[in-house]
């Protein structure tokens, strides 16, 4: 049973790296006995050719002290298993008496000597998680193994055989980047846009990623895939692990076993794992839960020794956290680049130990080794050795920057050129074969660096006498030379030998059937590829979801507060509506918001269905669980949350304002609400699926909910909606859900005629049999109107359907649930995962650049200059120090220490190198040295030539941060011109900073990129040519004092790395100071730094000096303080394992800090620093410059550069301002359409405020788009500006004019159809006042958004504010409760403060001041005059005193009165005078103002970077 088995070996491997003592190992390259894999042996036989056999003996005795069970390596020309799993045997039996011995004798010396401060937290954890353990590998291995046969449990392993396998995708076409023009051209060519959305249609022409590929791996052996970036590593091993969407063709076959690919993915896809190179994970879930999660999805039903679920669970996740040693954070949540959760390095454990839950019997790892340090990355590789000797898994792993020690894990080789595969044989003849071809011997250089170094063109070299002419020279020749090779022979040979097995291993395939079938659940179906039964998926999601929610406290104590705080705002306007006609119209209002207010509460659906596809893609091909089984655990979950707060929402808002008092009605209404969320959360989710992207989700949400409010009966009734519109009310919950609301209501009540309806009324008129309700439903000669006929008449709503009208919502939801769930299951958006790169089109100048940065690179090539003519001359001497350095940040339990008591400096022409384990503070310290920490306290001097840094501080360093963050719509010279435009000096001129950002583009070897644009890691520049563009951001600024740079390296391939130290050194040679934190750097690499600084685990020093050739210096403190390094380890890595950053403990029985803070050097390096202090004063006086500028620019130059680059930006971005043009004139559009042509009835003066009022729809569709887009590019300023490259004020008046013109173009789009259609006043006066508030309108949303913005630390709070904003603006500008009704407190200050108010005030008294009206026959109110009397001459003395409306007829005694005579009459009682507009519209214009002021201020002194 295979998820057993996982556990298993994760027993052992646990054991295994679980702290002990030992000399750390060293690999020789080539092939290497599997015991090697198995223990980290000390490698004594390296040692024998040592002449003195004294000094032998004295260094192995020393050696054994330290490491009681230290092995003698041997070396073997195969991986021979059975001898391994013998060896295997042996060395368990010894470790496991040693091993105890050696750890408790290890942890009581490290105690003694440990850490005297309780807040170094990581280290006192991990000793304490060692504390006790009582590992005895043997018996746990053969335990188990003996459990494993008595329960029958059978072995599953597969081999894979791949032949003819070419694979091909799109590409190969220059993509030239879009701008707002080109969203017209696509969006008006239909066909063509259908066919994107489904997946058809030509992005470019068909190339080969991969071509005639062919090769086996037998189970229990492990391939190292090698290539350079692009050269199609990624994509083998996506096919591999059989995921094959994404590529338009794949041709030949791969079988695991007797199984074809499709056979295989239908009945075992969960056997073929691809881990992939971003780690994708719910961020607020804890590490324990996450893994927890994968457990209880893969648990299997058969499990050894009768071991309960729970046991089981909670031990494979022990053994997975100490594997990986990160025990430490299994209460800590995960985070990602935006939710500050565990470390990067840690961060990658988590997915490694994820894929590792699924027990798959083929991996595929893609570089699964970035961000972790060296000592961290052998560890992983031991562990996959060891996984694949005893489970007899399938492993194919890509490295970039694998050591000599990773390489020697592995059996075979495969290396990639440019999509051929140049090479599969094994590890230990690789290096030969490609010297035989030709090749340059470089026996300094690691083999994988090697190898990949043959396959790029500008790396490779050849022996003497032999060139391209002679020797293979283009990924071609290196096919043909491989298919001719002995290798190919021996190749073509294993796979017929293979293909005969499989013929014969008929009962291994049985075997494997049996143990998959048992891995499974007792009532998982069998043709199933789950391991839990649908039931048990939901369950396990629902307990997932329960914890995201929960833990998500911030968002859901903003989503209570916002519902409660509106619910008591509905509940003070609508104070105990009365029973009267005054409380019918308003009484609609009230349950028109409750419903819609909740309904929109599941907006926020659509944006998390978009952002968790990765998650939902990944886990289904590791089957964890049916995509459909997430959507009905979620809505579960979510029904559990909503109702719960929409309770207590409907107890506010019902009680408060006095609706029925009747049990029945209140329990309808919180029903009905929950249905109407229910089905609007349905709705988003299923759009979310729907759609390829964001801004194809924001376009047709924005038509459809504009829609369903417009059809839900309350802005325009049932009857009079356009007929080919009213069929929607069907399939539309806020139509049914308010149609039901209002029944519920109205049912129940009599409303009584108040004076002010009665007609006519006022002195002399007392008789109610010749009067009449004004109220629609009311009959002459009564004052009382049965609420049933009020909404049969006005509404047409008949109280039977309610109940009905339910049963709809509930089909609806039923509908959408199950459209959720089929397209959840059907549609795979993102899940293929192929970037492109965009280009700028190019003009004559970059013409020109191009083929003079080709000709440069050309004649690199051919090596007629060594290295490129650098005008690099850096003139600065001046010397950065840190004495006593400590830095402190405030936890919840008091104050942590992250840096402790740290000394050393940086000099000009230095190159130093900053390293340590994973989470030993290396970043913190680049951080305090740059000056970028807002948080915490530090202590201790960081000086600058002996005297306190002045403000040119900042902008005279220059610092390459781990994140890369840019500007995504710029290619790479305009980032680096931006860069040098801002800060070098104002002075040097244009012509000179252009051309060294050429001289830069040149020495990081991005021409071929020069002109691409920089995107986002999903579609844009690939990782490592982000990672150049961020060096040579910083590169273009020239700076005088120093460089930092926080892991240039990781994610880049050797080649890529190799190149960026080597130009790092040339930078010093010019005279520059260089700080750099590195990860797994390989000896070549190491020995260009001159010195190091080495942290370990809770941010102290460890060493700081010299390195010295082949790291002599280092060394010679390592030995001289008891450790030895072995001859043919890299130092780089050795040293990390010494001081016990990796599984291994460390050497030797003193704390390393604490050796050096005690040591000769760290006094020596004191003193330098005390003589660098006092000979950089005499030099430069003791005195701060006085004209030390903060910025390099003046402000008005920054206004220039920041303002072209935004208009840039919003100009390449042609989804933002068409999604935007496209939802105003959509929703203009249908309301026009709604309201086609309205004539002068009475209905039509309220039809036309409603139109009037869609106006204030704009804002909430404007905040969700301008916000996001100010969030994200308030990173890129966060960044900009710590570098000083330009202030905040230029950064936000550039981003309010850019948005400009867009805005301009929006208030055109929206204003001609809703204008227009309806048939409003067309004479200029008018119509030019009504496009003026409308553009206004426009201006004041943008502030807005931005405003909020930058008032809140992320977009997505500012998104949860948005529904609290919007629906307070709208509620009291005088629509939904007219302003005579709303209550003295708010009507006093609120109505007054409120925007809306002069936006409907200004257009609702020009649309309708002088226009006549003229009832609809229906429309009139009919009374009789009294006996004698003709109506002119009953109603005389009602007009006389000012009463509003006509009469049909004067002469007759049967009256026919219109309520209204002109629109006036209509508008002025709501406190809206046509003499005021003017002054409205300026109030209005002034509140952009007011935003405007905000958002400077708020941008200015609100910094939320906090770091």
């Amino acid at each position: 049973m295979q998820a057993f088995r996982q556990v298993e070996h994760e027993v052992v491997d646990g054991s295994r790296q679980h702290p002990r003592p030992e000399y750390p190992s060293t690999e020789v390259a080539g092939e290497e006995n599997t015991t090697t894999a198995i223990a980290d042996t000390s490698s004594d036989s390296t040692i024998a050719d040592e002449k003195d056999e004294r000094d032998f003996e004295k260094r192995r005795e020393d050696i054994r002290s330290h490491n009681p069970n230290g092995l003698t390596r041997t070396r073997s020309d195969g991986v021979d298993v059975e001898r391994a799993q013998a060896d295997f045997a042996e060395l368990s039996r010894e470790f496991s008496g040693v091993s105890q011995r050696s750890r408790r004798a290890s942890q009581s010396q490290s105690r003694r000597s440990g850490p005297k401060d309780a807040t170094d937290v990581e280290k006192v954890i991990s000793s304490d998680a060692s504390e006790g353990d009582r590992w005895d590998l043997e018996e746990t291995l053969r335990g188990s193994k003996a459990e494993e046969m008595e329960a029958g449990i059978k072995s599953k392993r597969i081999g894979v055989i791949w032949d003819n396998l070419t694979v091909s995708g799109i590409g190969g076409v220059k993509n030239f980047v879009k701008t707002f023009p080109d969203a017209f051209v696509s969006f008006f060519n239909v066909p063509g846009t259908i066919m994107h959305i489904f997946g058809y249609g030509r992005k470019g022409r068909e190339f080969d990623i991969l071509k005639n590929f062919r090769g086996v791996v037998k189970p229990g052996e492990m391939v190292l895939v090698l290539g350079r970036p692009g050269s199609g590593c990624t994509t083998f091993l996506k096919i591999i692990a059989n995921q094959r969407f994404g590529f338009t063709k794949i041709d030949g076959e791969v079988l695991y076993g007797p199984f074809d690919s499709r056979t295989f993915a239908k009945q075992y896809r969960g056997e073929a794992v691809y881990n992939q190179e971003d780690d994708v994970h719910h961020p607020t879930l804890t590490v324990g839960q996450t893994l927890g999660f994968a457990l209880d999805t893969k648990t299997p039903g058969k499990r050894p020794g009768g071991m309960s679920k729970k046991e089981f669970k909670s031990k494979v996740i022990n053994l997975l956290l100490k594997m990986f040693n990160i025990e430490h954070t299994i209460n800590t949540i995960v985070g990602n680049p935006f939710v500050r959760g565990i470390s990067g390095g840690e961060r990658k454990r988590v997915s490694i130990a994820e894929m590792m839950v699924t027990s798959a019997t083929v991996c595929a790892w893609d570089n699964t080794t970035r961000g972790l340090d060296a000592s961290t990355a052998l560890d992983f590789a031991k562990s996959l050795r060891i996984m694949t000797n005893i489970y007899q898994t399938t492993t194919f792993v890509s490295l970039y920057q694998a050591s000599e020690n990773i390489y020697s894990q592995f059996d075979k080789v495969m290396v990639i050129d440019e999509g051929r595969q140049v090479f599969l044989g094994p590890v230990g003849e690789a290096r030969a074969y490609f010297e035989g071809l030709g090749f340059l011997e470089k026996p300094r250089q690691t083999t994988p660096d090697y190898l990949t170094g043959c396959t790029d063109p500008f790396e490779r070299e050849y022996r003497h006498g032999r060139d391209a002419s002679n020797a293979p020279h283009d990924p071609d020749t290196l096919e043909k030379a491989f298919n001719d090779s002995v290798f190919s022979t021996r190749l073509t040979e294993d796979m017929a030998d293979y293909r005969r097995g499989v013929e014969h291993e008929k009962q291994i395939y049985a075997d494997f059937e049996i143990a998959h079938q048992e891995a499974k659940g007792h009532r998982t179906p069998k043709s199933s590829v789950y391991s839990i039964p649908y039931y048990m998926q939901i369950w396990a999601l629902m307990q997932r979801q329960f914890l995201l929610k929960w833990q998500d406290k911030f968002s859901l104590v903003v989503s209570w507060i916002t519902s409660i705080v509106i619910a008591i705002i509905l509940g003070t306007v609508w104070l105990n509506l009365p029973q009267t006609s005054a409380g019918a119209f308003t009484r609609g209002g009230l349950l028109f918001i409750s419903l819609l207010f909740n309904a929109f509460q599941a907006f926020g659906e659509l944006a998390s269905t978009m952002m968790g596809r990765p998650i939902v893609n990944k886990h289904r091909a590791y089957t964890f669980h049916r995509p459909s089984a997430l959507w009905l655990a979620q809505i579960i979950v979510d029904v559990a949350f909503a109702a719960t707060q929409i309770f207590v929402f409907s107890v506010i808002v019902y009680f408060m304002c006095g609706l029925v008092r009747d049990a029945g009605a209140f329990f309808t209404f919180v029903l009905v609400i929950i249905s109407g969320y229910l089905a609007m959360t349905l709705f988003f989710r299923t759009v979310g699926c729907l759609c390829p992207d964001f801004d194809y989700a924001m376009k047709f949400a924005a038509v459809i909910i504009t829609l369903f409010v417009l059809t839900s009966g309350y802005l325009i009734q049932y009857q009079s909606e356009q007929v080919w519109l009213s069929w929607i009310f069907y399939i539309n919950a806020l139509g049914l859900g308010f149609a039901a609301l209002m029944m519920n209501e109205f049912k129940r009540i009599t409303l009584t005629c108040e004076s002010d309806s009665l007609i006519p009324s006022g002195p002399g008129y007392g008789d109610i049999a010749h009067q009449v309700c004004t109220l629609i439903g009311g009959a002459p000669g009564s004052n009382q109107v049965p609420g049933s006929n009020y909404i049969l008449q006005s509404f047409s709503y008949n109280p039977k359907d309610l109940w009905r009208n339910w049963g709809i919502i509930i089909v609806l939801i039923v509908a959408f649930l199950f459209l959720n769930a089929t397209l959840g299951e059907a549609i795979t958006f993102g899940a293929g995962g192929k970037t492109v790169t965009y280009f700028a089109k190019e003009d004559v100048e970059r013409k020109r650049l191009n083929q003079e940065l080709m000709r440069k690179r050309e004649a690199r090539y051919n090596k007629k200059t060594t290295e490129t003519g650098s005008d690099l001359n850096i003139t600065s001497k001046a010397v950065l120090t840190w004495e006593g350095l400590c830095y402190d940040v405030p936890v919840p339990s008091g104050e942590l220490r992250l840096l402790k008591d740290i000394f050393g400096y940086v000099r000009p022409g230095q190159l130093t190198a900053l390293m340590g384990a994973s989470g030993a503070g290396k970043t913190t310290l680049l951080d305090v040295l740059a000056a970028r920490k807002n948080i915490g306290v530090i202590s201790g001097d960081v000086l600058v030539d002996g005297i306190k840094p002045g403000t040119a501080f900042q902008r005279g360093t220059s610092y390459a941060e781990q994140l890369d963050v840019h500007e995504a719509t710029q290619t790479v010279r305009e980032a680096l011109r931006f860069s040098a435009n801002l800060r070098q000096p104002y002075e040097v001129s244009q012509e000179e900073k252009y051309a060294y950002v050429e001289e830069v583009i040149s020495l990081l070897e991005m021409e071929d990129i020069a002109d691409a644009i920089i995107g986002d890691p999903e579609s844009g520049l690939a990782v490592e040519q982000r990672k150049r563009v961020t060096i040579g951001v910083e590169l273009a600024a020239k700076p005088e004092l120093l460089l930092f740079l926080d892991e240039p390296t990781s994610g880049l391939d050797s080649q890529s790395a190799f190149n960026i130290v080597r130009f790092l050194r040339k930078l010093a040679a010019a005279g520059q100071a260089i700080l750099c934190t590195i990860h797994q750097p390989n000896s070549a690499l190491f020995e260009n730094f001159d010195r190091l600084l080495l942290l370990q685990r809770g941010g102290e020093c460890v060493y700081f000096g010299n390195i010295g050739k082949d790291a002599v210096d280092l060394l010679d403190y390592f030995r001289r303080n008891g450790a030895y390094c072995p001859p043919k380890a890299n130092p780089a890595e050795w040293m990390l394992d010494a001081i016990g950053a990796g599984q291994a403990p460390r050497i030797g029985d003193r704390d390393w800090g604490e050796r050096w803070r005690s040591s000769l050097e760290l006094a020596n390096v004191k003193g330098e620093i005390a003589r660098i202090r006092s000979e950089r004063i005499q030099e430069v006086g003791a005195s701060v410059k006085i004209d030390q500028k903060e910025y390099a620019t003046p402000l008005w130059h920054q206004i220039k550069i920041v303002n072209k680059r935004t208009h840039l930006s919003f100009w390449r971005s042609p989804n933002y301002g068409f999604t935007r043009l496209f939802n105003h004139v959509a929703i203009a559009l249908l309301t026009g359409l709604m309201y086609l042509q309205l004539d002068n009835s009475r209905a039509s003066l309220q039809y036309r405020v409603f139109v009037i009022f869609q106006a204030t729809v704009l804002p909430a569709l404007i905040l969700a788009q301008v916000e996001p887009k100010y969030d994200l590019s308030r990173l890129i300023f966060y960044r900009e500006s710590a570098a000083k490259a330009y202030k905040q004020f230029p950064f936000a008046f550039a981003m309010v004019l850019a948005e400009l013109p867009y805005s301009i173009i929006c208030a055109v789009g929206f204003f001609l159809p809703i204008y227009y259609i309806p048939g409003f006043q067309s004479a200029s006066s008018r119509a030019g006042y009504q496009f003026f508030i409308i553009l206004i309108t426009e201006l004041f949303s943008v502030t807005l958004g931005q405003m909020i913005s930058a008032l809140t630390p992320s977009s997505f709070i500012a998104m949860l504010l948005n529904p609290f904003v919007i629906i307070v603006f709208a509620l009291f500008c005088g629509v939904t409760i007219p302003k005579p009704q709303i209550p003295k407190f708010w009507r006093a200050w609120l109505y007054q403060l409120d925007p809306f108010t002069r936006l409907i005030g200004g257009m609702v008294v020009t649309e309708l001041h002088g226009r006549t009206v003229e009832c609809t026959p229906s429309e009139f109110n009919a009374f009789t005059a009294p006996p004698g009397q003709t109506c002119g001459e009953y109603m005389s003395d009602f007009f006389q005193a000012g009463g509003a409306g006509y009469l049909a007829n004067n002469a007759t005694d049967m009256c026919q009165y219109c309520a209204y005579k002109v629109g006036d009459q209509f508008f002025n009682p709501l406190g809206f005078t046509f003499n005021h507009r003017w002054r409205d519209l300026g109030i209005f214009a002034a509140f952009i103002g007011s935003n405007l002021i905000l958002l400077f201020v708020g941008s200015r002194y609100l910094n939320f970077n906090r770091r």
